[in-house]
């Protein structure tokens, strides 16, 4: 392997300025000598991220070729003149379709086949001209077609323009709504939408307006309640809008007919701690997927005019093994979403029926989920499937034939399926708990115990990190190293208690999952020791932030992104984006016992004299979801603290957010330089 002492040969890394805040709390005192970081419009801050820049560019620049190189094989596997499955709604089939050489989608649609006269409706490429970021995060078609509006965001920050467009091309619409949250969803006449609005300074989505088309925006609800924030949906009947008021812990919904121009929204269900539920429109009656006495959720039915939950009826009862996560009600059919052993399923059945029907599937360890349904009276659904050897493929489903057809395989230029293997294992907590592991591998390469090991984990929110295909990944596969997927708790891979255990008060399970992993991995063959590499964005880099303070001797090169590390600080200042509505998550600090517990695993407050492993930390200046200074003041302490010479990055990139670079190609850049980074310590040079 590179030394590092070579690698750093003349380059000199950064080092911040001091500066003593004092911060109590609790009669506890912590000492924090980067607080100033925090401040954007301080010349000095930005002086600093582009120090740390510059250093980031000398150290790496011996891997410009290879991640050029790296960049250009993964674009190889991208299908350049592509096209999304068409889905039907009305009389069109609408679908996103790629160009060659073009960053971004384009909008389209045919008329009465998949294969009809194509009409395009907006080509991002086009409307991305002249921004470093164009991200449209929704675009949604009018009830008669004739209309469509999509949302748009240029500064990674998640504040959404709508822009209106008039299909028909009868008139232009010059209708602009500046700073939305991006959530929007049409009227059935046709003129008027409903769309969410975030604070400016938290960016909790809290109202929703009303806007008709050449008039003046109207406030017709408010969530007062700093824990929720708010979400519409419509309909597959088209017939209803939802509101939700949404927290990490429980729901309400409001319920409005989608035909009336002057929107009156009821409750469905008034709001109860800890429970969560959805509704569907089912015609004559509402089915609803609820939590009630059910932590794995169960599904419900209850006529139209009697919502009160006493008048529910229960179809699909709760299962301690099985997690219900979604449901697609149609006019004759409903399908579920769930998830058990750690793997998802789809089952279905007949309404007014009692058997449930599964579908099976192929692969050890895969993914699979209900796809594109836009029409609620239909006799088939649309399902994705695919895992970590096997490309994204779109399906329909027969419910009169039990049959399932391919409407599109992914196509992935120059790449053999049967060249790698995917595989599951289990890891065994201290607590006896058994955590499931993804691994992919190529199999002419891999040789138990000499491979190095990257493994990935998120682990926060109940968020599932399934074993998806992932094109990328495969420029490691081929030069020898195993991926692993570590589905710790946090997630809700094996259930709803999953999640429930990795969060709060036994948020430290998510960590100490992510070490037992990395160790049975190395023990059954698939890494081998001083050759484990690992990788964490968001909440994901504060499980990476939390083990390197824990477990540094189990890894040679860690990545963080946009790491959300100083946990304490964050969560005591309410002023912060996000900040009261992930108190159901972490914890409100401002209670002794969460203070407590929060700041002994913050991996910034625990930062200690120790040898660190080679880290490398990305992040954006614009981050609205974990602010740049975070890992700003992170990679200061470190240097202060790291006791060997292994190398220490940041790299800020001063025109994107928490997502990162848009575009199909430009986003490849930055897989291309976590890549890099694992390469050079391996010493791989091509």
């Amino acid at each position: 392997m590179l030394t590092n002492i070579a690698l750093a040969e003349n380059v000199s890394a950064p080092v911040a300025e001091k500066s003593e805040v004092i911060l109590k709390k609790h009669g506890d005192t912590r000492i924090d000598n980067y607080f100033w970081l925090k401040n954007r419009d301080n010349k000095k801050v930005r002086d600093y991220l582009e120090l740390e820049n510059k250093y980031f560019e000398k150290t790496m620049a011996a891997t410009s070729k290879l991640q050029s190189k790296l960049v250009a094989e993964m674009r190889t596997r991208i299908k350049e003149d592509d096209e999304s499955a068409p889905y039907k709604f009305g009389k069109y089939f609408y679908l996103t379709k790629y160009e060659k050489g073009a960053e971004y989608p384009i909008f389209a649609r045919r008329e009465k086949s998949p294969t009809g006269k194509e009409e395009i409706l907006l080509n991002v490429n086009l409307a991305a001209k002249g921004h470093k970021y164009f991200d449209v995060a929704r675009f949604t078609v009018s009830f008669n077609q004739k209309k469509a509006v999509y949302a748009a965001d240029t500064m990674g920050r998640r504040f959404y323009d709508l822009y209106f467009l008039d299909l028909s091309r009868e008139t232009n619409i010059s209708d602009i709504i500046k700073n939305t949250a991006g959530n929007v969803v049409w009227m059935n006449d046709n003129k008027t939408i409903l769309y969410a609005k975030q604070d400016p300074e938290t960016l909790r989505a809290h109202q929703i307006y009303k806007y008709t088309i050449g008039e003046s925006p109207e406030l017709i609800y408010e969530e007062k309640n700093q824990q929720y924030y708010v979400s519409l949906e419509k309909s597959l009947t088209h017939n209803e809008i939802y509101l939700y008021s949404i927290s990490n812990s429980a729901t309400e919904a409001r319920v409005a007919d989608a035909n009336d121009s002057h929107p009156k929204f009821k409750i469905f269900f008034k709001r109860e701690a800890k429970h969560e539920y959805s509704v569907f429109d089912g015609g004559d009656r509402y089915f609803i997927l609820s939590n009630y006495r059910a932590k794995n959720f169960r599904l419900f039915e209850t006529v139209k005019n009697k919502t009160n939950r006493k008048f529910w009826r229960e179809l699909v009862a709760r299962r301690a093994d099985t997690l219900l996560e979604n449901a697609l009600v149609l006019k004759d059919y409903i399908v579920l979403e769930e998830r058990k052993d750690g793997l998802t399923r789809l089952s279905y059945f007949l309404r007014g029926k009692k058997k449930i029907n599964h579908l099976s599937f192929p692969d050890q360890a895969y993914t699979t989920n209900i796809g594109k349904n836009a029409e609620y009276d239909s006799l088939f659904f649309r399902y994705d499937y695919q895992s970590l050897s096997r490309p994204a493929t779109v399906y329909d489903f027969d419910f009169l034939t039990g049959t399932s057809v391919s409407v599109k395989i992914t196509e992935v230029p120059g790449y053999q399926s049967d060249l790698y293997n995917s595989e599951r294992i289990f890891a065994r907590a201290k607590d006896g708990t058994k955590i499931p592991v993804s691994i992919v591998y190529k199999k002419g390469v891999f040789k138990k115990a000499t491979q190095p090991l990257y493994i990935y984990a998120y682990g926060s929110y109940g968020y599932s990190t399934d074993p998806y295909f992932r094109s990328e990944v495969i420029s490691l596969l081929d030069r020898g190293f195993v991926f692993a997927i570590a589905h710790v708790r946090g997630g809700s891979e094996m259930g709803r208690k999953w999640y429930d255990d990795g969060k709060l008060l036994k948020k430290k399970n998510t960590f100490t999952d992510f070490v037992v992993c990395t160790e049975a991995l190395i023990k059954k063959g698939y890494g081998k020791k001083g050759h484990v590499y690992a990788l964490g964005g968001s909440a994901g880099g504060l499980l990476i932030g939390a083990v390197l303070n824990m477990r540094p001797d189990l890894y040679n090169g860690v990545v963080a992104a946009v790491p959300f590390v100083d946990v304490v600080t964050t969560m005591l200042d309410d002023s912060i984006p996000l900040t009261t509505n992930e108190y159901d998550e972490w914890g409100n600090p401002n209670n002794k016992k969460f203070y407590n517990y929060i700041k002994s695993y913050s991996p910034y407050d625990n930062v200690t004299k120790q040898n660190y492993p080679n880290l490398l930390i990305t992040t954006g200046f614009h981050d609205s979801q974990v602010q740049y200074w975070e890992p700003a003041k992170w990679i200061a302490k470190l240097r202060a603290h790291n006791t060997n010479q292994n190398l220490l990055l940041m790299k800020t990139n001063m025109d994107t957010g928490h997502s990162g670079m848009t575009g199909r190609f430009e986003s490849l850049k930055e897989d291309a330089i976590d890549y890099a980074f694992f390469l050079m310590l391996e010493n791989i040079k091509e």
